[in-house]
């Protein structure tokens, strides 16, 4: 059955082709008549080559988009978390884990830490700009500049 629905398929395209694309008669043609219906025959293929760029570019933007609504979905399902047994303590077991010695005492990590004394920024003083442009003009000026970035 699937060598008969191939054979049918190869027969159906054929047929649709040989109808949608008659062959050529070129045997009365002129150079002239043969140059015309290439340039025209390369004009009908630039066109569908065309579309099925654009075809291909609208594919590949809608795979991408899927992609990333897939994505998205999985994001927005998260982690599945995996069922926890509930285990029931009995009266011994809670006093016990209180009374314990090592869980009374408390790690205490803030006592180790180093203490730090924050220092007043400095402030610049203001002083008159005037003076500082005139300092500053001319070769002088940027060589002073120069020498202050080193």
């Amino acid at each position: 059955m699937l060598v008969a629905e191939t054979e049918e398929k190869k027969h159906l395209k054929e047929r649709v082709v040989n109808e949608c694309f008659p062959p050529l008669k070129l045997s009365d043609l002129s150079v002239e008549e043969l140059k015309d219906l290439c340039k025209d025959l390369h004009h009908k293929i630039d066109v569908v080559d065309e579309a099925r760029y654009d075809i291909e570019v609208k594919v590949a933007k809608n795979e991408q988009e899927i992609q990333s609504l897939n994505q998205k979905i999985v994001e927005l399902k998260g982690a599945k978390r995996p069922h926890l047994k509930k285990v029931k303590k009995t009266a011994e077991d809670k006093l016990g884990a209180y009374t314990d010695a090592s869980k009374l005492t408390k790690a205490d990590f803030k006592v180790k830490l180093k203490t730090v004394k924050k220092e007043d920024e400095k402030k610049e003083e203001v002083t008159d700009w005037r003076k500082n442009v005139e300092a500053m003009s001319g070769m002088e000026g940027r060589k002073k500049l120069f020498d202050a970035g080193q």
